[in-house]
């Protein structure tokens, strides 16, 4: 018995599928490569003193030093923020528990790609900051204090790479009408933190872009990981938009396949 010829208009059909995920799966190298050569740019220009960015990070530095001096009430709103919502330890100690609820649920390989997204996240720019041993910015009328070296800052790295886990992994739960706003919510907060820092005195402005690119730069390579890890086990291709693993709100987080609803 000879094979049926299959479907011209279905294999048609199934090369655009995989012309499109190839372009998704470059387009997710493509970000880590560009926000890691922009971290390297930054790196470069800071180590070698370079006078416009000088210039930018004490300007921006003395500019908003003065403005949380003549509103005390509005830098307590800063303060807690900065310590307490978007507290680095608060981040990841909401990212810690959501990794326990994935293998709770036995999504495994997504609890092992928030385990190690957020870890090499945070060991990335610790490393970098003793590599860098920039000095934090000291004014004449400090608002806030902390310790360590300053670039890149972690504040706005933790941000980045947490609520980056947080939207990718939770996304599946979400309807789409709503996925607006929640990718609106972390993307205020991520820019949030990184002015809370500038503002209260204990980063440079370019710290917070340094931290916002790495951060980036490491779920980006992460992301596309994972993404090139579900395409050689045959799983389904997935929108940024829908998560990294839309099956996670079916009832066999594992199981590949469309997803439900």
């Amino acid at each position: 018995m000879t094979a049926r010829p299959a479907d011209p208009a279905r294999r048609r059909s199934r090369r655009d599928v995989d012309r499109r995920f190839g372009i998704r799966l470059f387009g997710s190298a493509a970000v880590a490569a560009v926000a890691a050569v922009l971290f390297g740019l930054l790196l470069v220009l800071v180590e070698s003193g370079w006078q416009p960015l000088r210039r930018l990070d004490a300007g921006a530095a003395r500019w908003l030093n003065r403005a949380a001096l003549d509103h005390p009430a509005w830098t307590g709103t800063l303060r807690f923020f900065s310590d307490v919502v978007w507290d680095p330890v608060t981040l990841r100690a909401a990212v810690a528990v959501l990794t326990l609820w994935l293998v709770y649920r036995r999504a495994w390989r997504l609890a092992a790609w928030s385990a190690v997204t957020a870890v090499a996240g945070g060991l990335t720019g610790l490393l970098v900051k003793i590599v860098v041993e920039r000095a934090r910015p000291v004014l004449p009328e400090p608002v806030a204090h902390a310790p360590g070296f300053s670039f890149p800052s972690g504040h706005a790295m933790a941000a980045t790479t947490s609520f980056a886990i947080l939207l990718l992994v939770l996304l599946p739960f979400v309807r789409r009408g709503l996925r607006p706003l929640c990718w609106a919510v972390a993307a205020v907060s991520v820019l949030g933190v990184g002015f809370t820092r500038v503002a209260l005195g204990v980063h440079w402005f370019s710290d917070v872009v340094g931290g916002w690119t790495l951060g980036l730069a490491v779920v980006a390579l992460t992301g596309w990981s994972f993404k090139a890890w579900r395409a050689d086990a045959g799983l389904g291709r997935t929108e940024v938009a829908e998560g990294l693993e839309p099956e996670l709100s079916g009832e066999d987080p594992e199981a590949g396949g469309p997803t439900p609803g």
